[in-house]
């Protein structure tokens, strides 16, 4: 039983990126870099095989050149068809990956829809004004 869960947590490391899962499993949080630690949760998070996994600004935290690392992860599991409740700022690969957007403004529902309709024809001066400004 030990050595299967070894095997299951090595397959997991694997499954997002993070190389020799054989040393990770050596290694204290603190001597990660905060995108090894971002995908060591996930890892976790995948574990116990959720039905929906959920993430609030995954990548908020991270110093930009990690933040490549942690949404190529999630665009891998986006690929597998998990299904994902992702709140991000990361326009561009919102609109990548995601089935359906929601645009938020003061905690309410602005708008909603495919990411096609969302970002290529805004229908609230407020998500208008938004991608003009985010780019």
């Amino acid at each position: 039983a030990k050595e299967q869960r070894r095997e299951r947590v090595i397959e997991l490391l694997l499954q997002v990126r993070l190389p020799q899962p054989e040393d990770m499993l050596k290694r204290y949080p603190h001597e990660l870099s905060g995108g090894q630690q971002q995908r060591a949760a996930i890892a976790r998070a995948l574990a116990v095989e959720p039905s929906v996994m959920l993430f609030d600004e995954p990548t908020s935290a991270l110093d930009p050149e990690l933040v490549g690392e942690v949404l190529t992860v999630i665009r891998d599991l986006a690929a597998e068809g998990r299904t994902m409740l992702l709140v991000t700022h990361e326009m561009k690969f919102a609109r990548e990956v995601a089935t359906h957007v929601v645009y938020l403004f003061e905690g309410r529902i602005e708008e909603q829809g495919p990411p096609e309709e969302l970002f290529g024809n805004p229908q609230s001066a407020r998500l208008q004004q938004f991608l003009q400004t985010v780019g």
